[in-house]
């Protein structure tokens, strides 16, 4: 995956390159105007190709300073080996979220319901916006 990363970080500058050696040789010829024109393109693509170069520099050297191996694994800990097993367990998780939820319904409920007579006894509903009456 490394490989193929540094790969794709390293084709713009081939691009780039190319097409500024590409319209290097354009110079050769005697087109008076041709040469002219063509001055600010290569500045441009020199530009462009030393910016797709700072990230292919930064890719080398992870690729080189990074090292391979059981204390790689110690640095990133979810790269780690899959044998190894973790203290969490879904099972019992499940088992306390239901019995939670299970005496959460039967005891009694911890807000107090607002209930105020109306003219049929039924409690007041929240109204939300303005107020009628």
């Amino acid at each position: 995956m490394r490989a193929f990363k540094l790969i794709l970080a390293f084709l713009p500058v081939v691009y780039c390159g190319w097409l500024l050696f590409y319209f290097l040789d354009q110079r050769g010829g005697n087109d008076g105007p041709v040469v002219e024109g063509l001055g600010p393109t290569v500045i441009g693509l020199g530009v462009v190709g030393l910016l797709f170069c700072i990230p292919l520099v930064f890719k080398l050297i992870r690729l080189v300073v990074t090292p391979r191996g059981p204390e790689s694994d110690a640095r990133h800990p979810d790269t780690a080996a899959p044998n190894e097993e973790s203290s969490f367990d879904a099972d019992a998780a499940l088992a306390r979220y239901l019995a939670r939820k299970q005496a959460e319904a039967q005891g009694p409920s911890s807000s107090p319901a607002s209930f105020s007579p109306q003219q049929d006894g039924a409690p007041q509903r929240p109204s939300f916006g303005r107020k009628i009456g």
